[in-house]
């Protein structure tokens, strides 16, 4: 009898643990987690792209503020740099993935909370990168023609938010503030004749504008010397070789370092050789090429913006620096410190290049005010289970597409770790089915990536008519309306 009873308890157990396990674990041959993406750039493709390869069975769902994908790649890349633009090739492909959708035109924290995705999904991955522009916080900075190098970046590549932008092109000269690769684009694409750009995929309203700019002379300014550039030397070397235009390195300013180049670590040591050789002995060609420029841009050093002068008519006359010395044994990473010497740089133009960060999207997202990113931990939002991040957002604006790319595939693989430790719990969600009801509720018109490809046929067809690869649209209703093209 003890044994008989012994064995009903057994099967009792057995029978609650399996109906357990169903109901909160789901059996090993039928749970599918469901993954939610917050941002279509290179950062929430590159995460997806790992989370579908390390999952037979994970499924993701990129949400998307815009009705288009690609983020960065399609809005921050130059348009006279189509080669980084391939990426999308990659990217469309995992986006075509049956375990993958594309959910654009949703605001997160706005059309739906994180709460909501927090029902319907196993993990939640942000990677909306750094919208924000950081300021100088200094006198006149708010004049008209003061811009931030993001917004021109925009402006030029038809981010629907930038596309308005003012931008006064008549002027003789303009000084972008910063030393990193965006600061080189933007100088890069008010001296480029427009007979080049007309063969990209920069925005006609740009196009239009930049055929009539006055620009001939862009001033790259930096706070730090030529050890501490940011930026790489693809970008230095377009620059030095820009068609119809000069290039002007201070000998005074790079003399010392050519002594120093063999210190240190390969790429760095490159770029310095050529900031050596540009500024103490530049090429024959280099030369020739330079003695028939209508346009140029300078380099400068060790000089900090303190005020934006206005003239009469409240425009912009000038930009006031100061002189700064370097402090620190780690000549790579030595700090500005301010003296008593100011110098004035005359422009009628200010582009601000000083980089970028986070802003907050949704009350229940841990965020970091004074840093602009998500507290994490190599991915992990810091406090909340079930929660990451990558990209920009998690790590500040440092980076390129390869380190993005790092760091995305990073957090997916800690994302099916913890979901095969149990850290994350196997419990059976809705995923997309689960969010949609919701979003048709309040009337979102939700752009999935079938509706992008129509877009982007619109696009393509209207850039051939121009005798480019495209021409984007950058109006909202203007690509919800392409939607409903016949394929």
């Amino acid at each position: 009898m003890l044994i008989k009873n012994t064995q009903n308890l057994t099967r009792r157990l057995i029978r609650n643990l399996n109906r357990y396990r169903r109901l909160y674990c789901g059996n090993s041959g039928d749970f599918v987690p469901h993954v939610a993406v917050i941002g279509s750039g290179p950062a929430g493709f590159y995460t997806t792209q790992q989370l579908l390869k390390a999952h037979p069975k994970l499924k993701v769902d990129i949400y998307e503020k815009l009705p288009i994908p690609f983020g960065l790649v399609r809005y921050g890349v130059a348009p006279d740099h189509p080669e980084v633009k391939n990426v999308i090739n990659t990217f469309t492909q995992t986006a075509q993935n049956e375990r993958c959708n594309f959910i654009g035109n949703v605001s997160i924290g706005t059309d739906i909370t994180i709460k909501h995705l927090q029902k319907a999904y196993n993990a939640i991955v942000l990677s909306y990168g750094a919208d924000a522009d950081r300021k100088l916080d200094i006198p006149g900075e708010n004049l008209p023609n003061v811009i931030s190098a993001r917004a021109l970046v925009g402006w030029y590549n038809g981010l629907p938010q930038d596309r308005n932008l003012e931008v006064d092109l008549s002027c003789d000269t303009a000084v972008v503030l910063g030393h990193g690769n965006v600061a080189l684009d933007v100088a890069r694409i008010l001296l480029t004749p427009t007979s080049t750009l007309s063969k990209t995929d920069i925005s006609n309203h740009a196009l239009e504008a930049l055929s009539k700019s006055n620009i001939k002379k862009v001033y790259v300014v930096g706070r730090r010397g030529p050890l501490q550039v940011s930026f790489t030397i693809k970008e230095l070397r377009e620059m030095i070789n820009l068609e119809d235009c000069r290039t002007i390195i201070e000998k005074e300013d790079v003399s010392f370092i050519g002594s120093l180049t063999e210190e240190l670590p390969r790429p760095r040591k490159r770029l310095t050789d050529l900031l050596y050789k540009t500024g103490c002995n530049p090429t024959d060609n280099n030369l020739i090429h330079w003695s028939k420029a209508i346009r140029e841009w300078q380099l400068k050093f060790l000089l900090s913006p303190t005020k934006i002068v206005s003239n009469n008519d409240n425009r912009i006359d000038s930009v006031e620096c100061v002189k700064n010395r370097l402090e620190g044994d780690d000549i790579l990473n030595q700090k500005a410190v301010s003296t008593d010497e100011t110098v004035q740089i005359k422009c009628g133009l200010v582009l601000r290049s000083i980089g970028y960060k986070s802003i907050p999207i949704d009350d229940a997202i841990p965020f970091d005010q004074k840093r602009g990113v998500i507290p994490n931990e190599n991915g992990r939002v810091t406090g909340v289970t079930g929660m990451y991040c990558s990209g920009w957002v998690g790590s500040g604006p440092v980076g390129v597409i390869l380190s993005t790319m790092s760091d995305g595939f990073n957090t997916g693989k800690l994302i099916v770790s913890d979901m095969n430790s149990g850290l994350i719990p196997n419990i059976q969600k809705s995923g997309k089915d689960g969010i949609l009801p919701i979003l048709r509720e309040k009337g979102v018109n939700v752009v999935d990536f079938k509706s992008w490809e129509k877009i982007n046929k619109v696009e393509v067809g209207k850039g051939e008519e121009m005798g480019k690869p495209r021409e984007k649209l950058t109006d909202i209703q203007q690509m919800l309306d392409a939607t409903q093209e016949k394929s």
